[in-house]
Order: structure tokens, then C-alpha cells, then sequence
């Protein structure tokens, strides 16, 4: 979860970076102008980040802590299973992001968030191999790399 944490704080420049070439093809002067279009490009450039670092092994983040995704035989995944990891981890966001979009408080999303956050990781608990069910559906798992040993 540190991991997830860190990752998160890296994102803001990825997300600088992309509403910054959004604002300038777009022609933006408000963020919240094109908020969906902003929205649906910010998911679709999440998506190219983590799918290639993933097909290469590593995000950034998960280089500090010595993790790395891997497919059930240990192999590197292919761009395409990064991509649908990719697209299965949304599952961490699904409840809160459709309690916002039917107008519930901000306040409350935040709670539901940090609630089905809690509840998705408790849940990693109850999988066989311990690791979080969007790696098991996606024949993905993370493991533990030391850059030292070949």
C-alpha cells in the first residue's frame, strides 16, 4: 500500500503534464472546462503510463520498493495484460466513483473510498496466493525484485 501511495504522489506530474497538453490542444482556460473529454484522456494516458512501465516490469514507485508485476509463470506480462490489469485495478475506484457521479456529498465519497479501499485490501487476504483479485483476474502478480541478484 506504501507503494500505491507513492504512486499516487508521481501521478500529479503525469496529470500536470497531460492537462497541460490537453489545456493547449483544447484551448481550455478553466479546469473544469471539457471536464469529461479531460477526464476520459486523463484515463487513456494512466492507461499508456502503466501499461508500458508494467510490460517493462516496473513503474517508478514500484522500483523504490523493490516490487514488480509478473505473470503467473513469472514471466514479464505483455502490453495487452498490462492493459487489462490496468483496467481491472479501476476496480479499487468503481463504488466511489459511481457514488459521485449520482451526486452524493464529497465528503461521503471520500469515506466510501477510503472504506472499499480497506475492504478491497482486507480482501487480498481471503485469495489463495494473498494478492489482490484484479492480479488473479488478470494472470498477474506482484513480487518482490532485488535489482542486486540476476
Amino acid at each position: 500500500m506504501a507503494c500505491w501511495l507513492y504512486e499516487g504522489i508521481l501521478m500529479f506530474g503525469v496529470v500536470f503534464i497531460a492537462s497541460y497538453l490537453f489545456d493547449t490542444l483544447s484551448q481550455s482556460r478553466h479546469a473544469l472546462a471539457n471536464r469529461g473529454l479531460r477526464m476520459g484522456f486523463l484515463f487513456v494516458v494512466f492507461g499508456i503510463y502503466f501499461a508500458w512501465f508494467w510490460s517493462r516490469g516496473q513503474t517508478l514507485a514500484q522500483k523504490t520498493w523493490h516490487i514488480r508485476v509478473v505473470s503467473l509463470t513469472g514471466a514479464p506480462v505483455t502490453q495487452a495484460r498490462a492493459t487489462l490489469r490496468y483496467v481491472l485495478c479501476w476496480v479499487w475506484f468503481l463504488p466511489p466513483l459511481a457514488a459521485y457521479s449520482f451526486g452524493v456529498p464529497a465528503l461521503e465519497v471520500l469515506v466510501l473510498l477510503a472504506g472499499w479501499v480497506a475492504m478491497w485490501a482486507i480482501l487480498s487476504r481471503f485469495h489463495p496466493a494473498q494478492q489482490f483479485w484484479h492480479d488473479a483476474w488478470a494472470g498477474t502478480r506482484l513480487v518482490h525484485f532485488d535489482p542486486g541478484k540476476k
